[in-house]
């Protein structure tokens, strides 16, 4: 009853859809396939309790980043963080853990230093503070009471 020409039609409009959905899907996600606009920092921290990979990294608030890996290294968590291009960070910031309010998300506060001397691609941050656990401390003011 419905011909070939139906058929294409509605593959074309399949297709077209598709297509649509792939590129919304990476314009909102922020996907970057072809070029890379930032580069990468990394850190050692004793703790790093609750941060996870893709929590954000911030300067003064304003978000500069992304967590992109965390791995174990010598018994400390050694966490890369994707910076974008045009932040410029120099050598003598700290890196903290921090909880956005209460019992929010974890991200990396970059708190910047007043060196001259800038960190480039694969460049190490040396001072960082590590996660401040609620439960331990919760459990520390009970039970030395």
């Amino acid at each position: 009853m419905y011909g070939k020409k139906t058929e294409i039609s509605v593959g074309i409009f399949m297709m077209a859809g598709i297509a649509c959905l792939v590129y919304l899907s990476v314009r909102l996600g922020h996907v970057d396939f072809f070029s890379s606009d930032s580069y990468i920092l990394k850190a050692r921290f004793g703790s790093i309790e609750g941060l996870e990979a893709a929590a954000s990294v911030e300067i003064a608030g304003v978000p500069v980043g992304k967590v992109k890996r965390i791995t174990l290294e010598e018994n400390e968590a050694l966490v890369e963080m994707e910076i974008k291009k045009g932040t410029k960070i120099s050598d003598d910031t700290i890196a903290s853990i921090r909880t956005k309010g209460i019992i929010g998300d974890k991200f990396i506060k970059l708190s910047p230093g007043g060196s001259q001397d800038l960190l480039k691609d694969k460049g190490v941050l040396t001072d960082t503070e590590s996660a401040i656990s609620l439960e331990e401390l919760v459990s520390k003011y009970i039970f030395n009471k």
